[in-house]
């Protein structure tokens, strides 16, 4: 029941996303396979309480698509030992709430990139329409940040707790409705933390490009279920840093 749930959840959040989110218009009119993607002069149009609302539901709604896979075994597993300690596998455990802190960490994201985004776009850096950079020293600039957070100290502890549900689970352990919110947003806190740099690439490639959405979606799975995840993030580290520099020099 309780995957059943995820799968559906992360269904609707897709297509939510490929709807164009409530911004009016199609996700495929603002994809491009070009990299950097064409340049258009931003504009630095207001936004009105309503559309910050709809930007701030896009970005959430677009984490939950993207990072609902790769949390789904860290979820399912909390199930399993929510019943081992109540002894009863029929007991209602409270994964929802698990799923509610988790999901609050996103938020909590969601809104400064929100934030974000308006200050890109009313410097002119972001195009309000197609919502990718319009500029090539902030696009550089976006994967040098991203790549050398891929190389640091707290990425690499970030995503071991990620990568590692089981060690995490028993050390994190609370019980109870109030434990399992907590535990779920100190767990979301981590994800956050390992994959916030990843998240912003957006600016760069275009925030409703399912190309850039759906490749990042496969680098956070593959970086936290690879057996070989913490090396793929320092290979990906090195190629963003190598990239962003090349658009910063040239």
């Amino acid at each position: 029941m309780t995957t059943a749930g995820l799968i559906g959840l992360c269904l609707l959040s897709w297509w939510y996303v490929l709807d164009g989110a409530g911004t009016g218009m199609s996700a495929l009119a603002m994809t491009t396979w070009e990299f950097p993607p064409p340049r258009y002069q931003g504009s630095a149009d207001d936004w009105s309480w309503s559309y910050a609302l709809v930007m701030l539901g896009m970005w959430w709604v677009m984490m939950v698509a993207m990072m609902i896979p790769s949390a789904a075994p860290t979820i399912l597993l909390y199930l399993r030992v929510h019943r081992h300690h109540q002894r009863d596998a029929a007991s209602a455990p409270p994964t929802l709430l698990f799923l509610c802190g988790y999901l609050l960490a996103w938020l909590l994201f969601s809104i400064a990139a929100t934030l974000l985004h308006w200050l890109l776009e009313r410097s002119g850096l972001l195009h309000s329409m197609l919502m990718w950079s319009s500029s090539r020293a902030l696009t550089g600039a976006l994967l040098l940040l991203a790549g050398v957070w891929q190389l640091t100290p707290l990425k690499h502890t970030c995503l071991i707790q990620c990568r590692s549900p089981a060690a995490w689970l028993a050390h994190r352990w609370r019980p109870g409705a109030s434990g399992a919110l907590r535990m779920g947003f100190h767990h979301g806190l981590f994800c956050v933390g390992c994959c916030w740099s990843l998240m912003l690439l957006l600016f760069a490639g275009g925030v409703m490009n399912l190309m850039w959405i759906a490749g990042l979606a496969i680098v956070v799975l593959l970086e936290k279920l690879l057996p070989r995840g913490a090396w793929l993030a320092r290979i990906i580290g090195a190629l963003l840093v190598a990239v962003g520099i090349a658009l910063l020099t040239s």
